[in-house]
């Protein structure tokens, strides 16, 4: 009895460890992002027309490398940083005190609003975030709201690999096709929050080998 109580008890600290461990930022990952923020982030401040010592918000900032590596870039501007997760805030929290930035703003978003304040950015970027956006005319009026006057948009997102409705995200209209989102969607819906559609670059990263989708500019 003793012995069968014993081995339970040591099989639930064991697997409360796992768990733990499984939750802890996985470092070759934390590794490959922080690698490929460090090669597109020229790319990206170029293309928005970012200078240092200008505001940028990283829209949907996951694990926040890009956050942190335009973090150093900008300075002494600064990096806001939203996203809907409070594992996604605690990491990019942590990731800006580790490296010392004290120009970071971390923000908690919702699904139809940004939550950063009015005219506060020269330029707002999203990273494969919009194809999940469910409350479309709201958070596109947030984003709008979000830019000084002649601020710049890029939405980073890709193409449905094929038209498959069950493959859309839930809660997302079905005009996206599949995972992903149609360019042309991309275009009509920011147009109609009052945004001026600049350019798009079919294959982005530019020079990548294996591009993984496009950026659409827009201006305010």
């Amino acid at each position: 009895m003793t012995r069968n109580i014993l081995s339970a008890a040591l099989a639930i600290v064991c697997a409360i460890g796992v768990s733990s461990a499984q939750q802890e930022p996985d470092a070759r990952q934390i590794k490959q992002e922080r690698e490929q923020a460090e090669l597109d982030a020229p790319k990206l401040v170029e293309v928005l027309g970012v200078k240092p010592g200008m505001t940028i918000a990283d829209i949907g900032s996951g694990g926040g490398a890009m956050t942190v590596v335009l973090g150093h870039w900008i300075r002494p501007g600064r990096v806001y940083a939203t996203d809907i997760t409070e594992h996604a805030l605690r990491e990019t929290r942590e990731y800006a005190k580790k490296e010392g930035l004290t120009n970071v703003t971390v923000i908690e978003g919702a699904a139809a609003a940004t939550n950063l304040p009015d005219e506060c950015c020269d330029a707002v970027f999203l990273r494969h975030v919009y194809h999940h956006v469910t409350e479309i005319a709201a958070f596109n009026k947030s984003l709008h709201a979000s830019l000084k006057p002649g601020g710049r948009l890029a939405i980073i997102d890709f193409e449905p690999r094929r038209p498959n409705p069950a493959e859309v995200p839930k809660g997302v209209p079905a005009n996206r096709l599949g995972h992903g989102i149609p360019t042309s969607v991309v275009i009509d819906e920011l147009t109609a929050a009052g945004f001026t559609h600049v350019r798009t670059i079919d294959a982005w990263p530019p020079g990548d080998k294996n591009p993984v989708g496009f950026l659409t500019l827009f201006r305010k």
